[in-house]
């Protein structure tokens, strides 16, 4: 019976779009430990929740009781090059909608299907209390790569990770197999050397982390490092060499937003609150609103404007947010000095 049901639960995952559908058992995650240490040494940086329910988070029994299977799902979100040539970088995953509210309305498909023949499940989109990097690499969905991102042989790096627990026995299938090797790519592309060693991440320095999580002014030391990039980072998931066989998605959500990426750099600091809402409506970067956005703006001008930017700059010094205002300081301070050093 329980190979009856995942076959049907395989068929329907790959009906919704995802690109594969895996099975592992519901025990304590393998690499709970590192993960204990991690939270202990603070690496969380404001990311408080990952602190909280440290044991739910590592054992899906705690989630779902009387949990037997963890199924882990892949979406690929593949897009290519950016549709246009910018002055900035956005991470892939965020360059349209935001993939949790595209991806959480199949699972609950997936759910109905579960649920009609006797399972009882909660289902996450990295959203819950479930190290699903460890189930996916339990479950054979890629491996953990040295960036603690997950690998995939076809996908490359470019897939979202979903999960379901569920309370019905469905067969787990055969771990993956850590294909690495000797490669350090991930680690050496890292701006702000976040990577501290392979399979060791520290969140705080990360520019994924600075540019979305991080709530307050972005430290001296790492503005320069930040660059072009506005919202997030891709350069360990671009250096990875298993990306060759990565495949566009066929996902019309992940196409990059023509109103996003026809604009220049310096034409975001106009943007008000409403436009900005606006113009990431059902995007995940409206959720660090206009402020933090406009801060990462201010960062990419200081390290890659010139004087034609400064009027842009200039405004922005006079925001009455004092996190833009502080950036905007920052940024016309760097064009000036690279100005009189020419």
């Amino acid at each position: 019976m329980s190979h009856e049901v995942k076959a049907l639960l395989v068929a329907e995952a790959q009906r919704l779009g995802f690109a594969e559908c895996r099975v592992a058992p519901a025990l304590p995650a393998a690499h709970r430990e590192v993960f204990e240490q991690w939270v202990t040494e603070g690496k969380y940086g404001d990311m408080q929740w990952l602190a909280r329910n440290v044991e739910r988070r590592t054992d899906p029994r705690l989630v779902v009781p009387d949990a037997r299977s963890v199924i882990v799902l892949a979406m690929n979100y593949f897009q290519g090059n950016a549709p246009h040539a910018t002055d900035y970088r956005i991470a892939r995953y965020a360059w349209n909608d935001d993939y949790h509210d595209m991806i959480e309305a199949r699972l609950w498909s997936l759910d109905a299907l579960l649920k009609s023949h006797g399972g009882t499940q909660r289902h996450y989109v990295d959203t819950g209390p479930v190290l699903e990097r460890d189930f996916a690499s339990e479950s054979g969905l890629g491996w953990n790569g040295k960036s603690t991102m997950q690998i995939h042989r076809s996908l490359g790096t470019w897939f979202f990770l979903a999960t379901i627990i569920t309370t019905l026995d469905l067969g787990a299938d055969t771990p993956a197999k850590d294909l690495c090797g000797k490669c350090t790519r991930c680690i050496d592309a890292c701006p702000t050397h976040a990577i501290t060693a392979p399979h060791r991440m520290d969140a705080r320095r990360c520019v994924s982390y600075l540019t979305i999580e991080h709530k307050g002014s972005i430290p001296l030391e790492f503005r320069p490092l930040i660059g072009d990039r506005i919202y997030g980072c891709d350069d360990c998931l671009t250096a990875c060499p298993w990306n060759k066989f990565a495949q566009v998605s066929q996902e019309a959500t992940f196409t990059a937003r023509e109103s996003v990426f026809t604009m220049k750099l310096r034409h975001f600091l106009a943007l008000t609150d409403d436009q900005f809402r606006d113009l990431f409506r059902k995007s995940p970067i409206k959720r660090i609103k206009r402020p933090a956005f406009l801060r990462n703006v201010c960062v990419a001008l200081g390290n890659t404007g010139t004087p034609d930017d400064l009027p842009a700059l200039e405004l922005a010094v006079n925001d009455p947010h004092e996190l833009i205002a502080e950036h905007a300081r920052w940024a016309v301070e760097q064009i000036v000095s690279r100005s009189v050093g020419q």
